[in-house]
């Protein structure tokens, strides 16, 4: 049976490291460019600089960019989680007729590719006079960030014993006073996690703000694409500085999300009593 295993094995672990050289690759090319004088011909750039990272934050007005994205991100999870909780606790708690069918509903912005309902969406906004605005991307991102917080809060809400809420109630506590007193503090766990997944999602949303941004309202990754895309001739380590501001701020928000989130709880649900 070892001897058998082995080809397995040997077949995964190759798969990984090449997986991995792979990512090396992927990541560290642009990160020594980044700091790289200059890079021909060569394995390793001719000299060091962190220059490039100066002209990127001039050339690029890095810090309207930070301000806008971080404006659109706090409102977003802002709004939904202020709107995702009740709704959460409604679908977790309560049954009525078309539940399911509110719940596949809810699932259809999560699992759909942003660019199907991003076109439509854009064409309403901007009949409205909101897109090219930071409003029109807030509203935008809205659109999958409210689903997103109902689909996580509902299992957290489900794993509380309902008994806990009967308890109050016969004490004489309100729905108001039950939902703020007693869950919310119990909810915090997830409420954090929802609004750290949320913000992560905003922040790397390049499908609904590019349809949706204006000069005055891009956040940093569709800046990062027009950096790329635009006409003109730019020193390609500004570019990769950008790009490597742009995976840094990423992978602290992920590294934040890991430490308060733990996967299980966002699939986890309990069985509804019969």
């Amino acid at each position: 049976m070892r001897i058998a295993a082995r080809p397995g094995a040997w077949i995964t672990w190759g798969l990984l490291i090449f997986f991995m050289i792979n990512l090396v690759g992927v990541v560290g090319a642009p990160l020594l460019n980044s700091f790289a004088v200059q890079w021909f011909d060569t394995w390793l750039p001719n000299g060091y600089t962190t220059s490039w990272y100066t002209e990127a934050w001039r050339e690029f007005d890095l810090l309207e960019v930070l301000l806008v994205t971080f404006q659109v991100a706090v409102a977003v999870v802002v709004i939904s989680v202020l709107v995702g909780v009740p709704t959460a606790y409604a679908l977790a708690r309560r049954q009525f007729p078309g539940k399911k069918l509110l719940n596949v509903l809810f699932l259809l912005p999560i699992l759909m590719p942003p660019m199907t309902y991003g076109i439509p969406l854009a064409t309403v906004l901007y009949k409205f006079h909101l897109a090219g605005s930071v409003t029109g991307v807030i509203v935008a991102n809205l659109v999958p960030a409210v689903p997103f917080v109902i689909m996580t809060m509902t299992p957290f809400i489900e794993q509380i014993d309902t008994k806990i809420e009967s308890a109050a109630r016969m004490c004489g506590a309100k729905t108001s006073a039950i939902f703020l007193r007693i869950l919310a503090p119990l909810l915090v766990p997830g409420i954090l996690a929802a609004s750290i997944l949320v913000l992560v999602r905003t922040v790397g949303m390049f499908e609904l703000t590019f349809l949706t941004a204006g000069p005055d309202s891009e956040t940093l990754v569709v800046s990062l694409f027009y950096s790329v895309s635009a006409a003109g001739i730019r020193a390609t380590q500004t570019v990769d500085a950008m790009a490597v501001i742009y995976t840094s701020s990423m992978l602290v928000l992920l590294v934040i999300a890991l430490r308060f989130v733990n996967p299980t709880q966002l699939v986890t649900r309990l069985k509804e009593p019969s």
